[in-house]
């Protein structure tokens, strides 16, 4: 496994900061939660995961360029 760049995770954490709403739209992994789960971004870590807990009480990490979701914008949860 190849870890980002110190300036890579820079870009994710200003990317994705804590408090950013994301929906999952798929994750190949059998303990992701159902396509369509909302989740609130907790942060990033050192090895480029986004930290997320899940509305499902999950806490899995999305892992960008693998896992597939969106950001939601302000107000439209």
């Amino acid at each position: 496994m190849k870890f980002p760049s110190r300036e890579q995770i820079v870009a994710l954490r200003q990317k994705y900061p804590k408090g950013t709403m994301v929906q999952l739209i798929s994750m190949e992994d059998a303990q992701a939660p159902p396509s369509g789960t909302l989740g609130e971004v907790q942060g990033v870590d050192d090895a480029g995961q986004i930290l997320v807990h899940w509305r499902t009480g999950s806490s899995l990490n999305l892992l960008p360029g693998i896992d597939s979701f969106r950001i939601l914008q302000s107000g439209k949860l």
